[in-house]
């Protein structure tokens, strides 16, 4: 049967307005559209160098997770099988010991990514990620992780340095467990953490999801002795603590107080 040809317009007037329907509800479902994705990845230094093209093409495959505090994202030995880009929130990357003790080797925020050592070599996780407060992050399969670093050299480029800062991090936090005391590992971490969220400010407020169990893990000590150590330097002026928020009035001197 034949149709008029207003009839065949009026037909492809529906559709269109079915498709743009259709994508609407698709936006809906994920509450982010394509742009919001893109601009996320830009926000990651593993992604910061990547061409316009090659950042749509990934953001098109990327899921969202949602995390409650203390939630588990992935436990160590788990299958290494997508990478993790911290939208928002903060995750801890912890060593468990058999006792139920936790070691934290690094915590991340918006921008950060973890989990690529697994995908690289193929081996199980080799720490436990512990969501340390409200988190989301984007991940991508191992399968699409090694695919986009063969179309996209900036990307390669920009993973390999994310390595390099890690072992850096990593030598550096050695170096502090071997020649400092508790109480230098903990005015130097502090120092540091405060220099990472800002580099050029003597005075720093940094966000503090951190339980003082958390601080502990970070620097290889008893809760018991990094709260005494706290409170010297909250007495003498080094250090101010506020809800969810820890204060730095000045940097310098902290790290000077980390030499001694």
């Amino acid at each position: 049967m034949s149709r008029q040809p207003g009839c065949q317009t009026a037909d492809k007037r529906l559709w269109l307005c079915l498709g743009l329907t259709w994508q609407a509800i698709g936006r809906h479902r994920s509450g982010v559209d394509q742009g919001f994705i893109v601009n996320s990845l830009r926000d990651s230094c593993l992604f910061e160098r990547a061409d316009e093209g090659a950042l749509n093409d990934i953001a098109r495959q990327l899921r969202r997770r949602r995390f409650r505090r203390n939630e588990i994202i992935f436990h160590q030995g788990d299958p290494g099988d997508s990478l993790h880009i911290v939208s928002s929130g903060a995750v801890k990357i912890v060593l468990p010991s058999m006792e139920g003790e936790e070691a934290i080797i690094a915590t991340l925020r918006k921008g950060d990514f973890f989990g690529e050592l697994a995908l690289l070599d193929g081996a199980p996780r080799s720490a436990t990620a512990v969501a340390l407060e409200a988190s989301e992050t984007w991940t991508l399969s191992r399968e699409l992780f090694m695919a986009s670093l063969e179309r996209d050299p900036n990307l390669r480029d920009s993973l390999l340095a994310g390595l390099a800062r890690e072992l850096r991090r990593i030598t550096g936090h050695v170096e502090e467990l071997h020649f400092l005391d508790l109480a230098g590992r903990l005015a130097s971490h502090l120092a540091r953490l405060a220099r990472e969220a800002d580099p050029g400010a003597n005075a720093v407020r940094l966000d503090w999801p951190y339980t003082q169990s958390d601080l502990a893990a970070m620097i290889g000590g008893t809760r018991q002795s990094v709260n005494k150590l706290l409170s010297g330097l909250v007495e003498r002026g080094l250090v101010i603590i506020e809800k969810d928020t820890l204060v730095i009035p000045d940097v310098a001197a902290l790290e000077l107080e980390a030499e001694r």
